[in-house]
């Protein structure tokens, strides 16, 4: 797949380093390739956009899944993953998170994670959505996250992995042949280096997290805005399913023009026995499916929000109550501070609710080496499509994802390395980094002013939130539409476009994604787990049972495409089997 030349108008870079491989992205799927590729003996450089410990992971309250638990098989975890993705899973994807992910935990135990274990010293697991069984490992009651990104840094930190912090990665460097050749960055602030630059690397893994800051309302942090997906499409990278974003069902409700991270009510919540009401009381979930409250993610999120619809409300109420004290404050004590907080405390009152944005089940599009389209770009994460979750992830089966496909990707590249297919171009003389060329013939985004993300995000929140159909995404795409090209008309006319800086670029990518994400939403005419339709409601098996593929043309349109079968076409001409298949 050749690149599309499209690149973000910046400076040129005034700095640069060299290594075997450039991490972007600082959570649990970027450190552990780091980490997984530092041990192979690689030199690697992580770029990260806030600080080290600054990522989605340390956000992620409930806690890992993997098949751990006496009389608990990677089969049965296969099994719900399957249920969960409603029909679009890659199951060879999944049936390696499910075989893999035991010993992966194990790993990441002896890196330095701890959970909370039992009086014998076993680790606790409890249930989230969409699991029939306790298979959910959590440390520090809700703060799982937490713990794993603390582990991770400090063991990045031990092996003084080189970290280029506060740093906004702009766009994929590639050779003449077309090969990925490292990244430009912006680093925000000063230090060792500021400014534009770049890394060079024969290989680039994206852990860049997801793109949840492209709804007005959201669990993400703000650095989440879809840099990796928006840095791959210009790159001429192919993404998939990226219509499927999950709403979460349990999130404080904060007053509907809350805007920006929301407090998450994690979902280990209804799997310890708190029970989804309405204002009278009433438990609307009991009768909707098998495991009520626990139900899959987009079905609880469906539930609340018709339920809201009939009673005339802007949110429904989780109640725990019965919980007692001793449980909030030993089991959930980051969520019981997080509502006090707000004025709200669920020892005593039932907990306002609503879904949010959460996480994006598609992305850049992967084998099962984390390949991309472009040779040399791997992604990792929330970042990437690895067919892993379908239409709709499983609870908790995110940091595990990220954490068996992390090292299956250094796997791949220390094999590739050793094979010398990826050239030490840290030992040769740095690749040139072409200065960016004249407006009027680069085809390059034209920036959006800063003020451009709120107007996005009313556009994805009104259009293409949990709740969509043919006239709220056509009304959708023709805003976005209409932003795009007042920016480009701006362009055309006087060679001007919004000053470079990180706002900027932020915005930008945003409107990249965003596109990309409506017009994947309009040609999919039915719902199907997290991607609802009010104007097609049911599930249409035969006609869409497949994926949506997207990559971007030289001249900024989008080229869309839908695939024979739910298979995956192969991401690329290599068939060489991994270590792990040797």
């Amino acid at each position: 797949m050749s690149a599309t030349g499209i690149r973000l108008h910046a400076p040129a870079p005034g700095w640069s380093l060299a290594a075997d491989i450039v991490v972007v992205g600082s959570g649990v799927a970027g450190l552990t390739t780091a980490l997984r590729c530092s041990a192979a003996g690689l030199k690697t450089v992580v770029v990260t956009k806030a600080r080290l410990d600054d990522g989605s992971t340390r956000w992620a309250q409930g806690g890992i899944a993997a098949a751990l638990g006496e009389g608990d098989t990677p089969e049965q975890h296969l099994d719900d993953t399957l249920v969960a993705g409603v029909g679009l899973c890659d199951e060879e994807a999944v049936r390696t998170l499910v075989t893999e992910g035991p010993g992966a935990v194990r790993r990441l135990i002896e890196t330095g994670a701890h959970f909370d274990t039992g009086p014998e010293g076993a680790i606790e697991l409890t249930r989230e959505g969409g699991h029939h069984r306790r298979r959910i490992a959590h440390a520090g009651g809700d703060a799982t996250g937490a713990e794993i990104s603390r582990a991770l840094v400090e063991a990045v930190r031990a092996q003084s992995i080189p970290t280029v912090e506060n740093a906004l990665v702009l766009d994929l460097l590639t050779d003449a042949e077309g090969r990925t050749a490292g990244v430009s960055l912006h680093v925000m602030g000063e230090g060792q280096h500021d400014g534009v630059g770049a890394v060079h690397a024969p290989a680039v893994v994206l852990a860049t997290g997801g793109m949840g800051q492209v709804f007005s309302a959201t669990t993400n942090p703000s650095v989440s805005t879809g840099d990796g997906v928006a840095l791959a499409l210009r790159a001429g990278a192919e993404v998939s399913d990226l219509e499927f974003v999950q709403f979460h069902p349990t999130v404080l409700f904060l007053g509907a023009d809350a805007e920006g991270q929301q407090p998450l009510v994690s979902e280990a919540v209804r799997g310890e026995g708190a029970h989804l009401v309405d204002a009278d009381g009433v438990r609307f979930m009991v009768g909707q499916h098998e495991l009520a409250e626990l139900a899959p993610r987009d079905i609880v999120a469906k539930g609340i929000t018709r339920r809201m619809q009939e009673k005339g409300a802007q949110h429904m109420y989780l109640d725990a109550r019965h919980f007692g004290a001793e449980m909030w404050e030993n089991r959930f004590p980051t969520i019981l501070a997080a509502c006090r907080t707000h004025g709200i405390d669920p020892v005593t009152e039932p907990i306002p609710v609503a879904p949010a944005a959460h996480y994006a089940s598609g992305g850049v599009r992967t084998d099962p080496h984390g390949r991309t389209t472009v040779p040399g770009l791997y992604a990792c994460g929330e970042v990437a499509c690895t067919g892993v979750h379908g239409a709709n992830r499983l609870a908790s089966n995110s940091l595990l994802e990220g954490l068996v496909y992390a090292e299956r990707i250094a796997a791949d590249i220390a094999a590739q390395h050793a094979e010398k297919a990826l050239p030490a171009l840290y030992a040769a003389v740095p690749v040139p980094v072409p200065a960016p060329a004249p407006d009027h013939d680069a085809p390059a985004h034209p920036l959006l002013p800063p003020e451009a993300r709120f107007a996005i995000q009313r556009v994805m929140t009104e259009g293409a939130g949990v709740l969509r159909s043919a006239d709220s995404l056509s009304g959708a795409a023709a805003r976005l539409a209409r932003i795009h090209a007042e920016a480009a008309g701006a362009l055309a006319e006087d060679g001007k476009t919004a000053e470079p800086g990180v706002d900027t670029w932020e915005a930008t990518n945003l409107l990249c994604v965003a596109r990309v994400l409506v017009a994947a939403a309009q040609r999919r005419e039915e719902t199907r787990g997290c991607h609802w339709r009010e104007d097609r409601p049911d599930r249409d098996d035969e006609a869409w049972r497949r994926h949506i593929v997207v990559r971007l043309n030289a001249d900024r349109t989008l080229a869309i495409r839908t695939t024979e079968t739910h298979d995956f076409p192969p991401t690329g001409p290599s068939s060489r089997p991994s270590p792990q298949e040797k």
